[in-house]
């Protein structure tokens, strides 16, 4: 059974869109994590919720952010007992129709990662500077590192159950993009099997970025701490 998990702020005019998506791909579970926004996503699927067995909400009181939203996500998968998790963006940017290819890896590896830097992978709408930016930072935190991974920052994930009940033994305290290399570099020192397939990016057309200056500092120190940190 597939659970697949995406956490919301602001994102109101994308949610209804992809649900309906990922839903026309597949007939997974999806859980999806609201932080409280603003201009009523939360609101929203409380209406959506009404006419979809398919579809479970979590209301926070306030914007706790992206890696504290994916632990509440992963407790409560495998609390419901999933055999397999997905992690994607709610602004479109990911595209659910790679959901089955991300399933069909996920009988043979433990970890699939949506790849933007391997053949058959990319970036579309982004300005050169943001892409040089997330090619050489990804370069970076491989090479502090040591993870054999182009796509070290990919937020589009797929799990074994068996991962994600190590990764909740590793009290990850993390956030925005550190939160997402650290869950690889666990996968990586917990010798799971591993694989990246290629995905095609494509920047946000409604709302805004969530993307600051704090979050990628923070994930410039953090691959420091994971050179030396013991797991």
């Amino acid at each position: 059974m597939l659970l697949i998990i995406t956490p919301t702020y602001n994102e109101k005019n994308n949610i209804m869109t992809l649900i309906e998506k990922i839903q026309n791909k597949t007939d997974a579970h999806l859980l999806v994590i609201d932080d409280n926004s603003p201009d009523g996503t939360g609101d929203l699927l409380e209406k959506l919720k009404t006419k979809n067995q398919k579809l479970d909400v979590i209301h926070r009181q306030e914007k706790l952010g992206l890696g504290t939203a994916y632990i509440e996500g992963f407790k409560f998968a495998i609390k419901k007992n999933y055999e397999y998790i997905i992690i994607m963006d709610a602004d479109l940017s990911h595209n659910p129709d790679y959901i089955p290819d991300f399933l069909d890896k996920l009988k043979t590896f433990d970890l699939v990662i949506g790849s933007r830097y391997i053949p058959g992978g990319g970036v579309i709408g982004w300005p050169i500077h943001r892409k040089l930016l997330s090619f050489f930072g990804n370069l970076y935190a491989r090479k502090v590192t040591g993870l054999p991974i182009h796509d070290c920052t990919s937020g589009f994930m797929g799990f074994r159950r068996e991962v994600i009940e190590t990764v909740l033994k590793e009290n990850i305290r993390t956030e925005g993009y550190s939160f997402l290399i650290e869950l690889k570099f666990i996968g990586f020192k917990k010798n799971y099997k591993i694989c990246e397939t290629p995905i095609v990016f494509v920047d946000r057309i409604a709302g805004k970025s969530k993307i600051s200056k704090k979050i990628i500092f923070e994930a410039l120190l953090l691959v420091w701490k994971l050179r030396f940190k013991k797991i």
